[in-house]
């Protein structure tokens, strides 16, 4: 019985442990995961796209960008990218009842955003501008965003801030990477409790 018990125990502690999401890339389809507004090609445990014009345009302006379904509030979301010489900028987005928190990389830095609930327009709140945080055209950069209350802390290599804002407390209902223009890929996507 009590081995039962012991064994019981375990298992709900490593499940508890167990991430809320992990995308290896190693099978192009995932039941959370949708690429979409390009050719996603997965590969080598990335999953790799080159702009379409036609499409970008099609799409409003809008690159190609994998997006998740996932239920959370509280969360640690980890990825790496790699953008090519021609990328004019990455973004992370979190989704609940209309956009949350993003992070903009671009040539010229980053741009941490909060978006209000119950505008319509999707007018964001600028957090911070990062001038150090820029894309990297051939190199991997290795995110990690804690998404804690009101508070998110942003973590690209050796830097490390944490941005407030009434918003990000929300419940989401998905998260994305995207971009415009050139060629990225995207691998190690974890999410954590």
């Amino acid at each position: 019985m009590k081995s039962l018990l012991f064994l019981l125990f375990t298992t709900a502690a490593l499940a508890a442990d167990a991430p809320l999401l992990k995308d290896d890339f190693s099978a192009p389809k995932l039941e959370t995961r949708r690429a979409s507004r390009g050719d996603w090609k997965f590969a080598d445990n990335t999953a790799t796209c080159t702009q379409d014009d036609e499409l970008y345009k099609k799409h409003k302006d809008h690159g190609p960008i994998i997006f998740y379904d996932l239920a959370y509030t509280d969360a640690t979301i980890r990825f790496a990218f790699k953008p090519d010489a021609s990328t004019k900028s990455v973004v992370f987005t979190n989704n609940g009842d209309g956009h949350i928190f993003r992070i903009v990389f671009s040539q010229t830095g980053a741009s941490i955003r909060a978006f209000p609930p119950g505008d319509k327009d999707h007018k964001s709140i600028a957090l911070g501008t990062e001038p150090t945080l820029k894309l990297k055209p051939g190199e991997w950069t290795n995110i990690s965003v804690e998404l804690r209350g009101p508070k998110a802390t942003v973590k690209v290599g050796e830097f490390s801030k944490t941005y407030e804002h009434a918003s990000i407390a929300r419940a989401k209902t998905n998260l994305s990477v995207g971009f415009s223009f050139g060629t990225v890929s995207v691998k190690d996507v974890v999410v954590e409790k």
